[in-house]
């Protein structure tokens, strides 16, 4: 793995950007890209993704809501939806995703998971 993919989902909560922060640092001292994904899922469907170092999270800590704006996003529950969020990771090379929410964002994660090899869609969509 060469690159992941940071995204927050669903409402504010306190500890956020630490989490963000420290996802970042640990993943660029073991030798990863980091890329962050603005809006959650909608920002991925988007592809409104950039490069983040040590210097974008420096002076994260101590702010309320999260850096990567936390969103909702409906159409990541539908195929068409799905699909694109994983050509938009295939696209800018993010092999692995931290994605930090509750709810429904695990739900998310494990259909985005599902589909990631073979990128099979009609193996699980109802």
């Amino acid at each position: 793995m060469k690159r992941i993919g940071i995204l927050t989902s669903g409402g504010d909560a306190p500890g956020m950007n630490a989490a963000i922060r420290a996802a970042v640092r640990v993943a660029i001292f073991k030798g990863l890209k980091v890329s962050g994904i603005y809006r959650g899922y909608q920002g991925l469907i988007d592809a409104d993704i950039e490069e983040m170092g040590v210097s974008s999270v420096s002076d994260i800590i101590h702010r309320g809501g999260t850096k990567l704006q936390s969103a909702r996003c409906l159409d990541f529950k539908t195929e068409e939806g799905l699909k694109r969020g994983v050509e938009v990771l295939k696209m800018f090379n993010i092999e692995g995703l931290v994605v930090i929410g509750w709810r429904w964002v695990l739900y998310g994660c494990s259909k985005a998971e599902s589909c990631r090899d073979p990128y099979s869609w009609n193996t699980w969509y109802n």
